[in-house]
């Protein structure tokens, strides 16, 4: 057992190389690739219809410019699923559980977004900070307000999915350590926590996917706001 609960969120290394590389890079040799004939096996059906519909929810209130971010956003909710639900696994380790990685996912797409506004259309990009019919004294304040709120965008989408994944982790954890410590002393109430733990980890696994979609919802958002 981990001296410390928080022990699980440290990245391995092996020989003094960190493996988190490793962990990044292993989601993407799990996906099958689909080939050219006429009929393809049924996991890649399945892979391939959850992917169209995915991809026609989330971009379908977006204009026809916002289509170019297509593939880098269905790849992003791909990459992050994996990544959460392989976490769950014994002995294994989560980089989402990493503030520093959300953010470095986080920063430069919210950025993105941004300057493709300021680019394309600069007025409602600008007209965002001040609602219209505002009252002039309100005026500066709610520049301020507005400023502040569109700068805690990428900090929100980094922290809500760290704190989430990190809390189930620790949860699963604690619960589990206690089934340990009461099945010699006493059994019956031992049965009943691993029922809670077996629910608490079928609730992971969906916080572990909900998470990944919340993510990648909230950038086509910012998205849509600028295209």
């Amino acid at each position: 057992m981990a001296l410390n609960f928080f022990d699980q969120f440290m990245s391995p290394t092996h020989l003094g190389i960190p493996l988190i590389g490793l962990a990044l890079v292993l989601p993407w040799t799990l996906y099958p690739t689909p080939t050219a004939r006429w009929l393809n096996n049924r996991l890649i059906t399945l892979q391939g219809w959850f992917i169209n519909r995915f991809t026609h929810q989330i971009f379908m209130p977006l204009n026809t410019g916002g289509h170019k971010w297509a593939l880098l956003l269905t790849s992003l909710m791909l990459f992050l699923i994996t990544m959460n639900i392989l976490g769950l696994l014994p002995y294994t380790f989560t980089p989402t559980t990493q503030l520093s990685l959300n953010m470095g996912f986080a920063v430069p797409l919210w950025l993105a977004t941004v300057i493709i506004g300021m680019r394309n259309q600069p007025t409602a990009a600008l007209g965002h900070l001040l609602p219209e019919g505002t009252p002039v004294p309100l005026i500066p304040v709610l520049i301020i307000i507005e400023t502040i709120s569109l700068f805690i965008r990428p900090l929100a989408l980094g922290v809500r999915l760290t704190a989430n994944l990190t809390a189930g982790h620790l949860l699963i954890q604690l619960i589990s350590t206690a089934v340990f410590v009461l099945l010699p002393m006493m059994p019956t109430v031992a049965i009943l926590t691993a029922t809670v733990l077996f629910l608490l980890t079928l609730l992971e696994v969906a916080v572990a996917m909900i998470q990944a979609y919340v993510f990648v919802l909230l950038l086509s958002l910012y998205l849509q706001e600028n295209v």
